[in-house]
């Protein structure tokens, strides 16, 4: 096969979506939220998630090194943001500043939780930190406002019906401009 030609099968390989956990603050609800979104995930076809986890790779976590590899053979992001003071944590913005190629020519979608505003300020800067390192940011979010109230002790959903529609709706979008960028990186690099 020449290299130059784009395997027809790649097209078709599972998308390899990094699930981001923002927050490292004790007590913290994203584990939460992030274990609701991975059922999510669990049941669309094409997707392989992985969770990268800011508690664990920011230094001096052990894991800080490792997510570099992670990111870069991610097609695909996930950001799970609280919203901090009107903004998203320090802890993610260092995850995405010690980085740069690993975002390139790549989709982000975002699931947001925080009080009334559900988290979307922190998402509309999270969208010009990524646009400013040449990520595409996937229009659909899915967000909870006042967070803690949605979920029982369990941590289930309690009304599941909106979130679990606008989830798939971010995965379908996610996963078009996913395939879409992968091939388009297979046959051009880019050179953003």
């Amino acid at each position: 096969m020449d290299l130059n030609t784009p395997d027809p099968t790649a097209s078709d390989a599972p998308l390899k979506v990094a699930v981001i956990l923002g927050s490292n603050r004790e007590g913290r609800f994203g584990p939460v939220v992030a274990e609701w979104f991975l059922g999510r995930t669990a049941g669309h076809p094409g997707i392989e998630t992985e969770l990268i986890d800011v508690a664990e790779t920011e230094p001096p976590a052990t894991g800080a090194a490792a997510a570099t590899t992670r990111l870069a053979r991610a097609d695909a992001f996930v950001v799970l943001t609280p919203e901090y003071n009107h903004s998203y944590p320090a802890p993610l913005k260092n995850l995405i500043d010690r980085h740069y190629a690993e975002w390139q020519a790549k989709p982000v979608a975002f699931v947001s939780y925080g009080g009334i505003s559900g988290g979307l300020r922190a998402v509309e800067h999270l969208r010009q930190v990524f646009a400013e390192l040449h990520a595409v940011s996937v229009r659909d979010t899915v967000s909870f406002h006042n967070a803690g109230a949605l979920f029982d002790d369990r941590g289930a959903l309690m009304d599941p019906a909106q979130a679990d529609g606008a989830a798939k709706k971010l995965l379908d979008q996610l996963v078009w401009w996913g395939r879409a960028l992968r091939e388009a990186r297979t046959r051009h690099p880019y050179g953003g």
